[in-house]
């Protein structure tokens, strides 16, 4: 069962995320105008601030991952997390084992019986060449290599949370959670997984953040298209890695 987010939870948890030294409970309960008791009871009993908050020696709350620029606390959860500069800086040895490295340290199975390695540089390659259409198109590098960039998000430590992504790439306002597949088809199911995770990310992104999710099949050509997700009037833009610029384009704007 996906665990659902109340609203004052996530009003609790964003109160805490957007403040830089850390709040206490009686200052989260003006700001967010809830009661003390239900403060309190969402600081101790909410899987999200088990998962993602801290109470320091002062009585003060803070968020791993605060809503600020940049959003170093992702590094705790993420097998790769740098500036998209940094990310290009590398070449593929030095990525992957800088990857490995942060897998491990989060607790990513690395078993490769399945090509994972070949599948994380399948991935790498794509957003390579995503970079290298964004030059082509002109969009300004000043920008752009700002950017952050994750690879595999895991986010797990509680029994109720559970938040995973094999890419973000996070601009000014959006947050784009890719999910890569080596494959040309279109799977349902794969289409439900890109975006189960979006309303966790929202809350932990803020209300700065669009969080778009989207489908990279690696082995396609010249796809892109929007795939209903079952059970809902929701899509996802799925599409080939060689089209993965429109994406970022419908929400940048960025071809004249």
């Amino acid at each position: 069962m996906v665990y659902k987010i109340d609203p004052n939870e996530r009003k609790i948890y964003m109160a805490i995320c957007q403040s830089e030294n850390g709040i206490k409970a009686r200052d989260i309960a003006v700001m967010t105008g809830t009661d003390h008791r239900t403060v309190n009871h969402f600081l101790y009993a909410s899987p999200l601030m088990k998962e993602l908050c801290w109470q320091d020696q002062d009585y003060l709350w803070h968020g791993i991952i605060p809503q600020t620029k940049p959003h170093y606390g992702l590094a705790e959860f993420s097998g790769y997390y740098s500036t998209v500069k940094e990310f290009l800086s590398l070449n593929e040895s030095r990525w992957l084992e800088l990857l490995k490295m942060g897998c491990e340290n989060i607790g990513r199975n690395l078993n490769d019986t399945r090509g994972l390695f070949h599948s994380f540089a399948d991935t790498r390659s794509t957003l390579i060449q995503l970079f290298r259409d964004l030059d082509d198109f002109g969009y300004p590098k000043e920008l752009y290599q700002k950017w952050e960039i994750v690879f595999e998000l895991r986010i797990k430590k509680s029994r109720h949370i559970r938040i995973y992504a094999d890419v973000l790439l996070i601009t000014k306002r959006f947050v784009f959670s890719m999910e890569f597949k080596m494959k040309e088809t279109i799977e349902p199911e794969e289409v439900t997984q890109c975006a189960k995770y979006c309303d966790y990310l929202d809350v932990i992104f803020g209300d700065e953040y669009e969080i778009v999710p989207v489908l990279v099949l690696t082995k396609a050509h010249d796809l892109f298209e929007y795939s209903q997700i079952e059970g809902t009037d929701a899509a996802v833009q799925s599409v080939s890695g060689d089209m993965l610029y429109n994406v970022l384009d419908y929400y940048l704007g960025f071809i004249k």
